[in-house]
């Protein structure tokens, strides 16, 4: 009889619907009643910390609050004009918190098929719809501009339940278009090396005629300078400042033959 009543304790330990379970920090637990009149969908409440969960009756979901990170695989989209790109969306997002019970009501799926499902047809759906307002070469000349409002117009798509951030399309051109592309960037480089040149050829020629007009300055005001001097040496050569020079360098020693009263003078010597 004690072993019937041992077996039976033994076979009700591993049959019976109770498990303990754990919602960790960071997340919240969807406790969903599995016999409600929509599949469980009319009844969930909101755990955290440990909850008894009976496996028969009901079932524990967990949704992260904090930031996830999402690489999707690579993607078609059409950009305008009809031009084919890859992308490879990686992103971050984060969960509403009180609005998780609501998505689960919609979705009825747990966090990682939501993420594979719906919110990558949600995410890639608007990354196509984007491009094909934008023209290729536009896409890879501004394209931070193009992601950013990629992540504008998701947002809008998704902001009842997600919000997003940080996204990289990581878009590729079709072969021949990269060709054309890399074509185009090397004739503006091109064009932009050679109007740095003019510029600079410019500056030299400014710098040579600004440094010619400073030593034709130079010069003139020199030659002015030199003819001023001789001036006024003219000026101040006065026949009484000649007399007066004369007079200076005299010895005081009379000329043995001098003229006066318009007869010639000559001194002999003494017998």
């Amino acid at each position: 009889m004690g072993i019937c009543i041992a077996a039976i304790g033994i076979i009700a330990a591993f049959i019976q619907p109770f498990t303990l379970e754990r919602v960790d920090a960071g997340h919240v637990g969807i406790k969903v009643n599995l016999t409600g009149d929509s599949r469980g969908i009319s009844k969930f409440e909101y755990k955290t910390g440990w909850v008894i969960i009976n496996t028969w009756v009901s079932r524990l979901y967990e949704f992260p609050t904090f930031q996830q990170h999402i690489d999707y695989p690579e993607q078609q989209v059409i950009s305008k004009g009809g031009f084919a790109a890859t992308i490879k969306p990686s992103f971050n997002y984060s969960l509403k918190a009180g609005d998780i019970g609501d998505m689960f009501s919609n979705l009825r799926l747990d966090v990682k098929a939501i993420e594979q499902q719906w919110l990558q047809t949600a995410i890639v759906g608007t990354v196509n719809d984007v491009a094909n307002k934008w023209s290729v070469d536009d896409i890879f000349n501004q394209r931070e501009q193009f992601e950013s409002d990629i992540v504008a117009e998701a947002n809008k798509r998704v902001s009842k339940w997600f919000t997003i951030s940080q996204l990289r399309t990581n878009i590729v051109p079709p072969p021949a278009l990269q060709k054309s592309i890399e074509a185009k960037t090397q004739a503006i480089q091109e064009v932009q090396v050679a109007e740095n040149q003019t510029k600079v050829a410019i500056a030299e020629g400014d710098r040579k005629i600004a440094a010619a007009r400073a030593d034709s300055a130079a010069a003139v005001i020199a030659a002015a300078g030199e003819a001023e001097a001789i001036r006024r040496k003219q000026v101040s050569l006065s026949p009484n400042y000649i007399e007066y020079m004369k007079i200076q360098k005299w010895d005081g020693v009379l000329p043995t033959v001098q003229s006066g009263n318009g007869g010639l003078l000559l001194q002999l010597p003494n017998k």
